[in-house]
């Protein structure tokens, strides 16, 4: 494997691309100029704050890769796939040789020695993929080791029992040479694998903080397997209840007794307590009795955590920490950050589904936590739900990531089989714009955008709106809509972050002036506007992949070219009716797009695509005028050079009745030419034609 050596030279710097085992024997044997042990020295006597010259003296070393410099630029050739974490601020050599050594320990360390300082640890860990390779893209690569970061701060720490400085973790992070004869070296360190992230990492997600729990009970999905488990429990825990209380007298409120003991039997059964408070008000006699019975449970559940002693801390501290342990017991939260609202769902109950957090729920939280004796606020539960406490969760990405191994079979062309037309190329076109929506869905190319779209023409009834809905799976098709108003220009950029995929239903029924928008809509990649009663304009991720549908043929009205819109005739009833495995309609688009299949349209692909949309043309008066009385010449065929506004004359002069206003003479302008050869002469653009007799 090669890293990039990197040495300053004045006001310059070299690099150059070395193998591993140079830069290892360089670091156990020092030169004799002794770069290392001048700048440790010189460090000494440096005060804080100043820069010490010695550093010159002593390359840089990056471990990320192999890259080269162009204009200032480093661009990176190789990527290998290693991470390097610092331990900094030891006291010594002594305990730097200590780290060294619990490091060297573990079977995932390539490469561990003492920095440069001689009160540091460079610690050198390898990452793959789960089939072993690395990715080649820069982009991917960043996002890859970004993620391989994190994951080797979160190992590392415990291990070493130090603290790890925290690095941006960039391609090119480099650290200086140092010298160290007791470096460590292990050439067969066996690299983690992880999942190729798709997108950069940031807070926990709500799949890690679900995963992180750990009561086996809270980290199952509420089912009915689970709800069994529980019956079991807890019927069991009632019988003993009344067997060893006897009668219960609703009726002169004798509930006490049995509620403590049902209380104690369900704590020690391992019932969670929001869970046993459930199952007690399913009973019909005791659903009135709903304060008494959390009020008794809470108290029962209490004592035997040991809560009862008063804790030595401010009451702010005990409110906030009581107000999370109850946020955490009987609710589970998460920031959706597609639809940008918070998502909630009540834990140890029978409602599956996360639902918005509206002004109703966050009351409905107040209340609850009133019944139990916190003295909440809707403005500290507001505060708690907009905090970094609330996980985000991220539909898309965690819908791609789960989606399993792709066993083979072409799904994406079978779908596009399904739409009955004449087009011999719409299943290969549809191929690459379907991965080009997953790809732009994982963020792999930030620079443009799925500027191309399937247009499906055909009869009403044909189910062209219905097969545009079935793209998206079910998980998913919250984030599609066919509602868009393009006189809503704000509107219609949120909607480029809020939805997963776009149908412009009726696309004949858009203003023809709205065109000019919606080229730049459809080629903007990155989302910057100003959210509702925001102040500042924000930067938001673009999701949205665009369809459309239309009954009429005449639809496409810029002269200038059609290749953004794939014009489909649908010729009979579309089968949306079939069943779709969409786990591996999908799991075939990301396998691709991992394996760096092409997502974008070639120049001959667009030029085809081009073509095939003149039938879809919509055909002007001033179009049929110039048609017929003016064509291309052939090679060879005499041929004059006109104006636009010589032709337009031309026209007058044959037709007096033929009329054109300034804008539909601008727009000819622009039609002219993609049909005759033009010149820039001192009179301005002439065309090349020859008038029809």
């Amino acid at each position: 494997m090669k890293i990039t050596q990197c040495r300053e030279n004045g006001k310059t710097q070299t690099q150059r691309v070395i193998e591993l085992t140079v830069a290892v024997e360089a670091m156990k044997t020092e030169t004799k100029s002794q770069p290392v042990s001048n700048m440790r020295m010189a460090l000494q006597y440096t005060m804080p704050g100043r820069i010490c010259q010695q550093l010159k003296m002593v390359p840089k070393l990056i471990f990320g890769g192999s890259f080269s410099e162009n204009g200032g630029v480093q661009l990176m050739t190789g990527y290998n796939g290693w991470v390097t974490i610092e331990v900094n601020n030891l006291t010594g050599h002594s305990e730097a040789a200590q780290i060294r050594e619990r490091a060297s320990r573990l079977p995932q360390t390539l490469l561990a020695f003492i920095g440069s300082s001689n009160k540091s640890v460079k610690i050198i860990v390898p990452f793959s993929l789960m089939d072993g390779s690395l990715p080649q893209n820069y982009q991917m690569a960043e996002m890859f080791h970004a993620q391989a970061y994190r994951e080797a701060v979160k190992w590392y720490q415990p291990q070493l029992k130090r603290e790890i400085e925290l690095k941006k973790p960039a391609l090119n992070h480099s650290c200086r040479m140092s010298f160290d004869p007791g470096l460590y070296h292990n050439p067969e360190a066996m690299p983690v694998r992880i999942e190729q992230p798709v997108r950069m990492p940031a807070e926990s997600t709500f799949e890690e903080e679900r995963q992180a729990v750990s009561d086996p009970l809270q980290r199952l999905l509420p089912d009915y397997e689970r709800s069994r488990v529980i019956s079991t429990l807890f019927n069991t825990s009632m019988q003993d209840a009344l067997e060893s209380v006897g009668r219960v007298d609703y009726e002169n409120d004798e509930l006490l007794p049995f509620l403590v003991k049902l209380a104690e039997n369900c704590n020690r059964s391992g019932i969670p307590e929001e869970d046993a408070v459930r199952w007690t008000l399913l009973h019909t006699g005791l659903k009135k009795y709903d304060l008494e019975i959390r009020t008794s449970f809470r108290t029962a559940y209490t004592l035997a955590k040991k809560f009862g002693s008063k804790p030595c801390i401010s009451s702010s501290m005990t409110l906030v920490a009581q107000m999370e342990e109850f946020m955490q017991r009987r609710y589970q939260l998460r920031r959706n950050t597609v639809k940008g609202v918070v998502e909630y769902r009540e834990l140890k109950s029978f409602y599956f589904d996360f639902r918005p957090l509206n002004k109703q729920a966050i009351n409905s939280i107040c209340i609850n936590a009133l019944g139990e004796g916190l003295p909440l606020w809707d403005a500290d539960v507001k505060r708690y739900l907009e905090s970094d406490r609330v996980p985000s969760y991220d539909p898309v990405e965690e819908y791609l990531l789960n989606l399993g191994a792709w066993d083979g079979k072409d799904r994406i062309r079978e779908l596009a089989d399904r739409v009955p037309c004449d087009n011999p190329q719409w299943r290969n076109l549809f191929y690459i714009w379907f991965l080009s929506m997953v790809a732009h869905w994982q963020q792999l190319d930030r620079e443009h955008a799925n500027s191309t779209l399937p247009l499906l023409v055909g009869s009403q009834g044909c189910g062209k709106s219905t097969f545009c809905l079935n793209l998206l799976p079910p998980e998913l098709r919250d984030y599609y809509t066919d509602s868009i108003d393009f006189s809503k220009r704000n509107d219609v950029q949120l909607a480029l972050s809020r939805f997963a995929l776009i149908n412009m239903d009726e696309f004949d029924s858009i203003s023809p002036s709205y065109q000019g928008f919606i080229k730049h809509i459809l080629q903007k990649a990155v989302v910057q506007t100003r959210l509702p009663h925001a102040s500042v304009t924000q930067q938001l991720r673009r999701y949205a992949t665009f369809i459309a549908t239309c009954n009429n043929f005449d639809l496409l009205n810029d002269p200038t070219g059609s290749r953004r819109y794939i014009c489909i005739e649908v010729k009979g009833i579309i089968d949306y009716q079939s069943f779709v495995d969409y786990s591996q309609l999908y799991a075939q688009a990301v396998n691709a797009i991992h394996n760096r299949e092409r997502y974008w349209f070639t120049h001959e692909e667009e030029a085809y695509i081009t073509e095939s949309n003149r039938r879809f043309q919509r055909v002007t008066p001033q179009e049929e005028s110039v048609d017929m009385y003016f064509s291309a010449p052939q090679e060879g065929e005499p041929f004059e050079e006109l104006t636009c506004t010589e032709i337009l004359n031309r026209i007058r002069q044959r037709n007096p009745a033929f009329k054109c206003s300034d804008n539909a003479a601008m727009s000819l302008g622009r039609l002219l030419i993609t049909k005759f050869e033009r010149r820039h002469i001192h009179r301005g653009y002439v065309y090349k034609v020859k008038e029809i007799k």
